[in-house]
């Protein structure tokens, strides 16, 4: 089997959970399962500057990854207008002449990109991974208006309040070219049924749509930490220090902890690339107000046991629904229960009083309560501990993977 798999990024550049995964997938499908193939990810000079006179370039030592420079894209429209680097990418599709072409976002690829695709690989089988809600919500993809409010769905109305000055045919454009665009792809993958279900109440099939969670590789479990005077009161962030993250609302709440006299540590893990200068100061305020709260910069796959073993709890204060965030799967696989928000892909994950506790979203006061709940309920953290189920590995993920690809490549399924 050869395959193309595609993403909006590399994770040498930029470790996100999609290009983690992406990526994850890609190199377990080629070293235990003998797919060949290319990782393709798009790029622009705000990730790395382009070698002149070419738009694809390697990167690392691996013959099999490379990087597109693709340039104006237009992030509400999720549209590609270059020509000239979509022309690079037909002659680069031509040549492989993959079985399966796997998409892992639209982003910097655009809708062009698909029609593409259908265009100069005519019997390759598409496939699409819904990581999170770019094709059916302009505001970055994340159901989360302008005001910081959980949106449940698109419509004309929400829409039009996040975008006040465009005008509603927009909207009305945006979602038939989309529509269109995704329905030469062959089979829909969602790594949570709230993710799938986000999409079906779209008006979106639900019959096109497998479920395939992520899953996360496999790992020694980190140390638990040993505890002073009995308690479980040290708490870890991992991620992109970002708004959308919630990394302010989590220095909000530790804040409050302290001054009300509760003893506990937060250490945030994660780097703070492409943030406003305006978003920086805020966050470096907030973790002066914060005095239990220290960043410790961005940290390597190779790190993060070490990091976990830091800590007795990770919380994951996403302010927006999330889809089926790595950082939990991380936390279970280390044996460290989740504090997090009780909606959308993370309530999906983390049982609320089994393996982790729920927190209201965007909401400091809430989050300092189940903080505070945490350290000083006895026996509550051995209990959670105890509940916590292994997640899927990247091999179990990977044969479902391969699975799905082999019955899309049937006569029937093409049929």
């Amino acid at each position: 089997m050869r395959l193309l798999m595609l993403c909006h990024n590399h994770p040498d550049l930029q470790a996100g959970g999609t290009e983690v995964v992406a990526r994850t997938l890609f190199r377990e499908l080629r070293d235990r399962h003998g797919v060949e193939g290319l990782f393709l990810a798009a790029v622009t000079g705000a990730h790395r500057e382009r070698r002149p006179g070419t738009l694809l370039q390697g990167i690392g030592n691996a013959a099999d990854e490379m990087l597109v420079w693709l340039g104006h894209f237009d992030r509400f429209f999720l549209s590609q207008p270059d020509t000239y680097g979509l022309a690079t990418l037909a002659g680069l599709v031509e040549d492989l002449d993959p079985d399966v072409i796997h998409v892992h976002h639209p982003l910097l690829f655009g809708v062009e990109t698909l029609d593409l695709l259908r265009r100069v690989a005519p019997r390759a089988r598409l496939v699409f991974t819904a990581h999170d809600f770019f094709p059916i919500c302009p505001q970055e993809g994340q159901l989360l208006t302008t005001e910081g409010r959980l949106c449940s769905g698109p419509s004309l109305d929400a829409c039009q309040r996040c975008f006040p000055n465009r005008p509603g045919s927009d909207f009305v454009l945006r979602e038939l070219q989309l529509r269109d665009a995704f329905r030469g792809v062959d089979l829909m993958l969602a790594p949570s049924a709230f993710a799938r279900d986000r999409y079906v109440a779209a008006g979106w099939p639900a019959e096109r749509f497998a479920l395939v969670p992520n899953g996360i590789a496999e790992a020694v479990p980190a140390p638990h930490r040993e505890m002073r005077h009995g308690r479980r009161d040290r708490f870890g962030f991992f991620g992109h220090i970002n708004r959308f993250k919630g990394s302010l609302v989590l220095l909000a709440a530790s804040r409050r902890l302290s001054e009300a006299g509760v003893e506990h540590q937060v250490a945030l893990n994660g780097g703070t690339a492409y943030q406003s200068d305006a978003f920086l100061e805020e966050f470096r305020g907030a973790l002066g107000a914060a005095p239990a709260a220290r960043h410790q910069g961005p940290y390597a796959s190779g790190q993060l046991a070490g990091l976990m073993a830091q800590i007795d709890w990770a919380v994951v204060p996403s302010i927006w629904w999330e889809n089926a965030p790595l950082v939990v799967l991380e936390a279970f696989r280390h044996q460290r229960p989740v504090i997090c928000g009780g909606v959308g892909g993370m309530a999906e994950l983390v049982r609320d009083g089994v393996d982790g506790l729920h927190a209201p979203v965007n909401d400091p006061l809430g989050l300092a309560r189940e903080m505070r709940r945490a350290v000083e309920t006895e026996g509550l953290w051995d209990t959670l501990v105890a509940g916590i189920r292994p997640p899927l590995s990247v091999p179990d993920v990977a044969r479902l993977h391969l699975q799905h690809y082999t019955g899309a490549l049937t006569p029937a399924a093409a049929a």
